[in-house]
């Protein structure tokens, strides 16, 4: 890609992405109407000169750089960042404000609870765990939606408690396999057995997951990260500044919190990916420590089957 200007008009040559592709051009005036605010450049190679940074100072335009994974290289030109100062406000005001703060957070995870629901009754089988799961759903969200939290960790515990229960309607789901007799997987690898993993040390966690279900999730969930960042640097909100998740060292707390909107319907991609594909031994990596990785081409079926999820959007409210 390229930006330069040409007769005081600030001209932007897009990259290529395959082949064969026509090239995407942009011209913008001094003052233009269709001129931006932000500019985002998605990774990729070109130039632009120091023209182009005086051009867009003077035209109060940020430009940002993304690198794929969603993390912010560098913020040239306009105010020093690519945040809409209204959108920003809004971040700083109702994470500053406790009443704010604890109503949007019991509402995200409403929503969340909604769209696990809506996960469990299409791709989970009516078992009694899963009736168990849909009916502290139900009795969840009612809470959520009436009841004033006095503290997050009093939200916290009713995810908690969903969580735990939705995850336990998963135990048993058959995983099928093909080529076995030529290269066989643990017997554990033929159905769900839990969340989380062992094979990070005696105490249970997600991460480093130890069962092809879990890669697969853990895998997604870090692909829709990567959107999502990108989504919310190009929609105007500082992504380090979160609502109801708190930032350590950089993190993406904002992001962290639209997430946990998203999950429950990257759970849905992954759970109907298991009940139609038979997989391989080949389509998995198991490390020494026992940790189970996505071969590359399974990463990528999975990559692309989170991309298509149609996201939930950035609400400046919810």
């Amino acid at each position: 890609m390229s930006l330069r200007i040409e007769n005081g008009a600030l001209v932007i040559r897009d990259g290529f992405t395959h082949y064969p592709q026509e090239q995407a051009r942009y011209r913008f005036f001094p003052r233009d109407l269709e001129l931006p605010t932000r500019i985002l450049l998605l990774d990729g190679s070109g130039t632009l000169s120091f023209d182009v940074l005086n051009w867009l100072a003077d035209q109060g335009v940020a430009l940002a750089r993304i690198k794929w994974t969603g993390e912010v290289a560098t913020v040239a030109g306009g105010n020093g960042y690519a945040a809409d100062p209204a959108k920003l406000d809004w971040q700083k005001e109702t994470r500053g404000n406790p009443a704010k703060r604890h109503a949007f957070a019991a509402n995200l995870i409403r929503l969340k609870v909604v769209a696990s629901l809506d996960t469990l009754e299409r791709c989970i089988p009516d078992t009694r765990a899963r009736q168990m799961a849909t009916g502290k759903a139900r009795a969840a969200i009612e809470r959520l939606q009436v009841e004033v939290f006095p503290d997050l960790n009093a939200i916290f515990a009713v995810e908690g408690e969903c969580a735990s229960s939705y995850f336990a309607a998963w135990h048993g789901l058959p995983v099928h396999w093909i080529g076995l007799s030529r290269r066989p997987v643990p017997n554990d690898w033929q159905c769900y057995s839990g969340r989380s993993s062992l094979a990070v040390g005696i105490k249970p966690e997600n991460r480093n997951a130890s069962h092809p279900i879990n890669a697969m999730l853990n895998y997604a969930y870090a692909v829709k990260l990567s959107q999502l960042q990108i989504d919310t640097i190009a929609g105007g909100f500082d992504p380090r500044l979160g609502i109801m998740h708190n930032s350590h060292k950089g993190t993406p707390a904002l992001v962290l919190d639209f997430i946990e909107l998203e999950r429950p319907r990257v759970d849905a991609k992954i759970l109907e990916l298991v009940a139609t594909r038979k997989f391989a031994a080949a389509d998995f990596i198991v490390k020494d420590d026992g940790v189970c990785r996505l071969s590359p081409q399974l990463a990528r079926a999975v990559a692309i089957l989170t991309v298509q999820c149609k996201p939930f959007g950035l609400p400046t409210t919810l």
